[in-house]
Protein backbone atom coordinates (compact mmCIF):
# COMPACT_ATOMS: atom_id res chain seq x y z
CA UNK A 1 0.00 0.00 0.00
CA UNK A 2 1.43 3.61 -0.92
CA UNK A 3 1.44 5.74 1.65
CA UNK A 4 1.66 9.82 0.87
CA UNK A 5 1.28 13.09 1.91
CA UNK A 6 -1.78 13.39 -0.47
CA UNK A 7 -4.02 9.97 -1.41
CA UNK A 8 -5.16 10.62 -4.83
CA UNK A 9 -8.50 9.08 -3.63
CA UNK A 10 -8.91 12.48 -1.90
CA UNK A 11 -8.91 14.70 -4.99
CA UNK A 12 -11.62 11.96 -6.73
CA UNK A 13 -15.02 13.61 -8.13
CA UNK A 14 -17.93 11.84 -6.44
CA UNK A 15 -20.52 10.24 -9.45
CA UNK A 16 -23.38 12.84 -9.96
CA UNK A 17 -25.14 9.91 -11.56
CA UNK A 18 -24.87 7.59 -8.31
CA UNK A 19 -25.19 10.74 -5.80
CA UNK A 20 -28.84 11.32 -7.90
CA UNK A 21 -30.49 8.30 -8.75
CA UNK A 22 -28.76 6.13 -6.75
CA UNK A 23 -26.97 3.61 -9.71
CA UNK A 24 -23.68 3.81 -10.99
CA UNK A 25 -22.87 5.48 -14.64
CA UNK A 26 -20.86 3.52 -17.28
CA UNK A 27 -18.04 5.66 -16.44
CA UNK A 28 -18.07 4.80 -12.48
CA UNK A 29 -14.87 3.34 -11.56
CA UNK A 30 -12.42 4.87 -13.74
CA UNK A 31 -10.97 7.60 -11.75
CA UNK A 32 -10.33 4.69 -9.06
CA UNK A 33 -8.89 2.26 -11.78
CA UNK A 34 -6.21 4.92 -13.09
CA UNK A 35 -5.21 5.64 -9.36
CA UNK A 36 -4.62 1.26 -8.99
CA UNK A 37 -2.58 1.88 -12.51
CA UNK A 38 -0.56 4.38 -10.58
CA UNK A 39 -0.16 2.50 -7.49
CA UNK A 40 0.86 -0.98 -9.92
CA UNK A 41 -2.03 -2.86 -9.33
CA UNK A 42 -2.43 -3.60 -13.85
CA UNK A 43 -5.06 -6.81 -12.68
CA UNK A 44 -7.29 -4.65 -9.92
CA UNK A 45 -7.35 -1.85 -11.99
CA UNK A 46 -9.34 -4.23 -14.76
CA UNK A 47 -11.27 -5.38 -12.21
CA UNK A 48 -12.32 -2.15 -11.39
CA UNK A 49 -12.69 -1.18 -14.54
CA UNK A 50 -11.38 -3.03 -17.76
CA UNK A 51 -12.05 -0.14 -20.32
CA UNK A 52 -8.86 1.58 -18.75
CA UNK A 53 -6.81 -1.02 -21.06
CA UNK A 54 -7.89 0.07 -24.08
CA UNK A 55 -8.97 3.96 -23.21
CA UNK A 56 -5.06 4.45 -22.29
CA UNK A 57 -3.72 3.50 -25.30
CA UNK A 58 -6.41 5.25 -27.61
CA UNK A 59 -5.32 8.26 -26.13
CA UNK A 60 -1.89 8.05 -26.59
CA UNK A 61 -3.03 6.92 -30.25
CA UNK A 62 -5.26 10.03 -30.99
CA UNK A 63 -1.84 12.18 -29.32
CA UNK A 64 0.70 10.60 -31.44
CA UNK A 65 -1.42 11.20 -34.12
CA UNK A 66 -1.44 14.60 -34.26
CA UNK A 67 2.15 14.77 -34.52
CA UNK A 68 3.39 11.67 -36.61
CA UNK A 69 1.08 10.27 -39.88
CA UNK A 70 0.40 6.91 -39.09
CA UNK A 71 -0.88 4.44 -41.42
CA UNK A 72 -4.80 3.47 -41.12
CA UNK A 73 -5.01 5.69 -38.45
CA UNK A 74 -8.84 5.91 -38.28
CA UNK A 75 -8.70 2.36 -38.53
CA UNK A 76 -6.65 1.99 -35.88
CA UNK A 77 -9.05 4.58 -34.01
CA UNK A 78 -12.17 3.25 -34.89
CA UNK A 79 -11.65 -0.28 -33.61
CA UNK A 80 -10.09 0.82 -30.28
CA UNK A 81 -13.26 2.99 -29.61
CA UNK A 82 -15.61 0.40 -30.74
CA UNK A 83 -13.58 -1.96 -28.00
CA UNK A 84 -13.89 0.44 -25.46
CA UNK A 85 -17.75 1.18 -25.83
CA UNK A 86 -18.05 -2.79 -25.50
CA UNK A 87 -16.07 -2.89 -22.64
CA UNK A 88 -17.17 -0.24 -20.94
CA UNK A 89 -21.32 -1.30 -21.73
CA UNK A 90 -20.25 -4.99 -20.95
CA UNK A 91 -19.02 -3.74 -17.42
CA UNK A 92 -22.15 -1.69 -16.72
CA UNK A 93 -24.50 -4.47 -17.83
CA UNK A 94 -22.58 -6.96 -15.35
CA UNK A 95 -22.48 -4.63 -12.41
CA UNK A 96 -26.17 -3.67 -12.82
CA UNK A 97 -26.91 -7.33 -12.92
Amino acid sequence: MVTSLFLAEDFMLPCLNKKLFGIECPGCGAQRSVSLLFQGEFVEAFQMYPAIYTIIPLLGFLLADNFFSIRYANRIIIALMILSVILMLGNYILKIL
